[in-house]
């Protein structure tokens, strides 16, 4: 097996940070990414680029961290005992983007490297990631164009490989105290190692290039269209379910915050406004309704 290029991730990572708030930027045409670099006290850093109250997105941050130390937090070790006693670095670039507009979906994508090493040993490694899709008013031609794209990243790699991270993407975004999934889907993998490292990274690099070409065009289609209190209201309580998720179960969140994070930069996920309400449920037959009767039903959306 081939031994792993950290310098050569590090690389690709801060280029994707670079490319996709360049994209992002020129797409709000109003407000410009503000980067804000910081030092992680017990090893490491990272440089965390947030856009507020643009034209097209309310908030919108990309943050690059490389982060390392001498011992696993336990959120790590629980259910990897191996990595106990090693030292270990994580990078990555993580991103949630929250758009103004009702009709245009939130987005997330996250590619990721980690490495456990102990002297005499082999290194322990693999890369993770993915992106999803979080609409608030479904529309079948971008959730298929969405899900095409994300087939496309991973169409050289095998013709199973998008059928089964579809799936992981699937059973993880999920909130099983609410019992619906957070949004349509994506991709979605951890500890990929089994392809070599050449491999996996070129594989990783294909869901990072993939995600503006899977989101941008969205953006683009549905910004302008026009919408009210009513759709700006349900966009606040399904944004609830956003922070739902990721502060109860999204691995990077708790692996974040356990192991001495930049508390800042892990929770630049959550949205600028929000609201919860008691029991609400949306009226029958309604546009609202339509979401959890037809969107939040995970499904083939490339053969349906």
């Amino acid at each position: 097996m081939s031994q792993p290029d950290l310098e050569a991730v590090k690389n690709y990572l801060l280029d994707l940070q670079k490319n996709i708030t360049s994209a992002l930027q020129q797409e709000d045409g109003e407000q410009v990414f503000i980067a804000d670099e910081w030092q992680r006290e017990q090893g490491g850093g990272g440089k965390s680029c947030v856009l507020s109250e643009g034209a097209v997105f309310e908030s919108a941050g990309v943050n690059f961290s490389h982060v390392y130390g001498d011992s696993l937090p336990a959120s790590a070790t629980a259910h990897r005992p191996e990595l106990a006693g090693r030292n270990f670095q994580a990078m990555g670039v993580s991103l949630v983007i929250h758009p103004n507009n009702p009709y245009v979906p939130t987005s997330h994508a996250n590619v990721r490297f980690f490495i456990a090493e102990k002297a005499g040993e082999d290194p322990i490694w693999w890369f993770g990631g993915g992106f999803d899709l979080t609409p608030y008013y479904g529309n079948e031609e971008d959730v298929i164009q969405w899900h095409q794209t994300a087939k496309a990243a991973c169409d050289p790699f095998g013709e199973d490989v998008y059928k089964k991270y579809k799936q992981w993407c699937d059973d993880y975004f999920y909130l099983k105290h609410r019992n619906e999934p957070r949004g349509v889907g994506g991709l979605f993998f951890d500890d990929l190692n089994e392809w070599g490292f050449e491999k996996s990274f070129a594989f990783m690099q294909s869901v990072g290039d993939n995600y503006i070409k899977a989101y941008l065009p969205i953006v683009q289609k549905r910004k302008s269209t026009d919408y009210g209190e009513r759709e700006r209201d349900f966009q606040l309580y399904r944004r609830g379910r956003y922070v739902e998720f990721n502060l109860v179960y999204d691995r990077g969140t708790l692996f974040g915050l356990q192991s001495g994070g930049r508390t800042e930069s892990i929770l630049m996920s959550m949205p600028p406004l929000v609201k919860w309400r008691y029991n609400w449920q949306p009226e029958q037959g309604s546009a609202e309704d339509e979401l959890y009767q037809v969107y939040l039903k995970p499904r083939d959306w490339i053969n349906h």
